[in-house]
């Protein structure tokens, strides 16, 4: 939290939003704010959820600090999205809320947050965020297209914000893939923990592939596109399917 102040208060000071065109501004404004709902949403209603129901302390502190990774980086973005309503002209800091609650292109990641603060079981809930959810989405909107465009278009500050939330959540996958590593290659349940597994799978593939594709059209509101929604989405999917085959599942047909 304080060196992103800092950046901040340094990017204030050097003029660095000087650059921004008022199609980048607007482009930030929507989608970036609109992405901190997620965070937050993830945040409070779902790993706090796991964090009160996983059977044993060691996962439960595990998710505790994943809690705390998704509620400070929407608290990062909000105060990000504070400042640049100070700094930058034109910028609508309140237009967020609108594209998350109306957008064509927000619905499906809505959508996808709210059906996970509904699973009941901690351990779908921990699979179907960590495993499939950040995969094919969080990846996509985070690394396949922010940190990928935004020096492009003369933003170097919001790849810092977007990339803390990056480094964070690679933290919290080494643990989910370690937990769900250990009950899928158990010597005595394995097989059926996979079964399991790849039932939670083929359920949520589907539900956060729809969420990512419904984003495609963000991928064209750039001035300056450094990057195809193909060239993302075929780089998130790969790592995907490397890491369902790490677990020994299969990935589904419509995402291999």
């Amino acid at each position: 939290m304080r060196q992103n102040e800092l950046n901040l208060q340094n990017a204030k000071d050097a003029r660095a939003y000087g650059h921004w065109t008022p199609t980048w501004a607007k482009f930030v404004a929507e989608n970036v704010g609109a992405w901190m709902h997620a965070e937050h949403g993830l945040g409070m209603h779902v790993f706090v959820a796991i964090q009160r129901s996983a059977p044993t302390n060691m996962i439960n502190n595990a998710v505790a600090v994943n809690s705390a990774h998704k509620l400070r980086f929407a608290q990062d973005l909000a105060l990000y999205n504070l400042d640049l309503s100070d700094s930058v002209d034109g910028f609508d800091g309140s237009v967020h809320k609108n594209i998350w609650h109306t957008s064509p292109s927000w619905q499906g990641v809505r959508e996808n947050v709210e059906l996970l603060t509904a699973v009941p079981d901690w351990a779908e809930l921990l699979f179907a965020t960590n495993i499939v959810f950040e995969s094919l989405v969080g990846v996509l909107f985070r690394s396949g297209l922010i940190m990928q465009i935004a020096a492009r278009n003369g933003d170097y500050v919001t790849p810092t914000l977007v990339g803390a939330g990056e480094n964070d959540y690679n933290r919290d996958l080494r643990y989910s893939r370690a937990l769900f590593t250990l009950l899928a290659k158990d010597a005595e349940h394995g097989e059926a923990n996979r079964a399991i597994l790849q039932t939670w799978l083929d359920k949520w593939a589907p539900i956060s592939s729809r969420a990512a594709h419904e984003l495609q059209p963000i991928w064209s509101q750039p001035g300056e596109k450094a990057i195809t929604f193909a060239d993302s989405w075929a780089a998130a999917t790969a790592d995907f399917s490397s890491l369902v085959d790490q677990l020994g599942l299969t990935t589904p047909k419509e995402l291999s």
